[in-house]
C-alpha cells in the first residue's frame, strides 16, 4: 500500500469547512450584534470586516466563499483520486463530476427562486452554480492531466488569461482595463450571454468569467490536497512549505494591487485569487497543525459536525426560518436580556442549527451530490 492509499481522512478539512460555514449561517450576525451592544473598539473593527466591500478591496467576509471553493478542491484527491487508484475509468469519473456540477447548478437556480417559474426575472447564476461549475472544471483537469506540473500550469494559465482579459481586452463603450462594475469585461460578457436577471444589475458576481477564474482557486485546492495526501501522514515539512507558498501568493497579490490591478471579489480578478489563495493556504495549515497532528478526538468536533453537512445547512437556512425557531425557544430569555436581546436570538439561531446538524450526524444523514 502506497502513502496516498494509506492517507487518513483530514479532520482539519471538515473542521475548516465547518468554521467557514458558521460565518455564513449566523456567526457573523452574532458578532455584529455583540459589537452593537458593547461598543468595544476591536469588536466594531471586526464587525466592519464581516461585511463585503462594495467593489474594490478585501475584507474577511470576502474570503468565506473562496475558502469554501478552495476546500472543495482539496477534497478531490481524497475522493476522486481514490477512485482513480482503484481502477475507475476517466470517462466514468468525468461523468460523475459533471453530474454533480449540474445538480449544483440546478439547486442554485432553485435557491434563487426558480420554483416560482418567473423566467424573465430569474437569476440563473448562483453561489451553488459557481461552486459546481468551477469544481467541474478543476476536477476535470485533475482527472485528465496526470502530472502536477501540468495541473499547476493550467492553474497559472487560467490566472494569466483572466488578467489579460480584464486588463487588455477592450469593452465596447468603455475600453480596455476599465475595472468598474459596468466596464469590466466580466460584466460585458454576462450582459451579452447570461439570460435572466443579473445580481448586480449590470454585472453578476457569480457570472461566466468569475466561474472560470474561481476554477483556478479550486484547482489550487486540488494541488494542495494532492500534495498533502501524497505524504500519507501529517508532516511539519509539508506544512512549512505550504506556509511559504501561501506567503508568496499573498506577496504576489499585494504587488499586483500596488501595480494598479486590485482585488475585486465580484469579478474574481487574478489579484483576488492570489490573495485569497494565499490566505486559504495559511488557514488550512493552522487547522492542519492544530487538528491532524493529534490522534485523539479534539476541540474541532463541533466544527466537523457542521463541515460534514454544508449543503444541508446552506439550503436549510433558505427554507427554514431559524430566527423564528430561536425566538420561540429563547424569546423570553431575550426580552429579559434588555439590550442583549438580539445577541441572545442570534446565539439561539446558531445553537438550533448546530443541534440539527448534530442530529443528522448521529443518524449519518449527509446531503451530498
Amino acid at each position: 500500500m502506497n502513502a496516498e492509499a494509506s492517507a487518513p481522512r483530514l479532520r482539519s478539512l471538515d473542521a475548516l469547512r465547518g468554521f467557514d460555514m458558521l460565518w455564513i449561517i449566523g456567526l457573523a450576525g452574532l458578532f455584529r450584534a455583540i459589537a452593537e451592544v458593547t461598543d468595544i473598539g476591536w469588536l466594531e473593527a471586526w464587525a466592519v470586516q464581516l461585511h463585503h466591500v462594495d467593489w474594490v478591496g478585501l475584507r474577511a467576509y470576502d474570503l468565506i466563499f473562496p475558502l469554501f471553493m478552495f476546500l472543495s478542491g482539496m477534497s478531490v484527491p481524497y475522493a476522486v483520486g481514490k477512485k482513480l487508484e482503484r481502477g475507475a475509468t476517466r470517462m466514468a469519473l468525468l461523468a460523475g463530476v459533471w453530474k454533480r456540477a449540474l445538480i449544483l447548478v440546478l439547486l442554485g437556480i432553485i435557491y434563487n427562486g426558480g420554483l416560482a417559474f418567473e423566467f424573465a426575472t430569474q437569476r440563473y447564476a448562483s453561489v451553488l452554480g459557481q461552486i459546481g461549475l468551477a469544481y467541474g472544471i478543476a476536477a476535470s483537469v485533475f482527472i485528465c492531466l496526470r502530472s502536477w506540473k501540468a495541473r499547476a500550469a493550467w492553474c497559472a494559465g487560467t490566472l494569466l488569461g483572466i488578467a489579460v482579459l480584464q486588463l487588455l481586452v477592450p469593452v465596447p463603450g468603455h475600453g480596455a482595463g476599465v475595472l468598474t462594475e459596468e466596464g469590466i469585461v466580466n460584466a460585458w460578457l454576462d450582459r451579452c450571454l447570461l439570460p435572466g436577471r443579473l445580481h448586480g444589475v449590470v454585472f453578476d458576481p457569480e457570472g461566466l468569467l468569475c466561474i472560470v477564474s474561481a476554477s483556478a482557486l479550486t484547482l489550487g485546492g486540488i494541488l494542495t490536497g494532492n500534495y498533502v495526501r501524497g505524504w500519507g501522514q501529517p508532516s511539519l515539512s509539508v506544512a512549512s512549505r505550504l506556509l511559504i507558498i501561501g506567503g508568496v501568493l499573498i506577496v504576489a497579490g499585494w504587488l499586483c494591487w500596488k501595480a494598479g490591478y486590485p482585488p475585486i471579489k465580484s469579478a474574481w480578478t487574478t489579484t483576488f485569487n492570489l490573495l485569497a489563495g494565499g490566505i486559504c493556504l495559511w488557514l488550512f495549515v493552522i487547522f492542519h497543525v492544530l487538528i491532524d497532528f493529534r490522534d485523539r478526538p479534539d476541540w474541532s468536533f463541533p466544527l466537523q459536525v457542521v463541515g460534514m453537512n454544508p449543503l444541508t445547512i446552506y439550503l436549510a437556512a433558505a427554507i427554514v426560518s431559524f430566527p423564528e425557531i430561536s425566538t420561540f425557544f429563547f424569546g423570553g430569555l431575550a426580552r429579559l436580556s434588555g439590550a442583549w436581546e438580539d445577541v441572545v436570538i442570534a446565539a439561539g439561531v446558531l445553537l438550533v442549527e448546530w443541534l440539527l446538524l448534530w442530529f443528522l450526524w448521529r443518524k449519518k444523514a449527509f446531503l451530498r451530490v
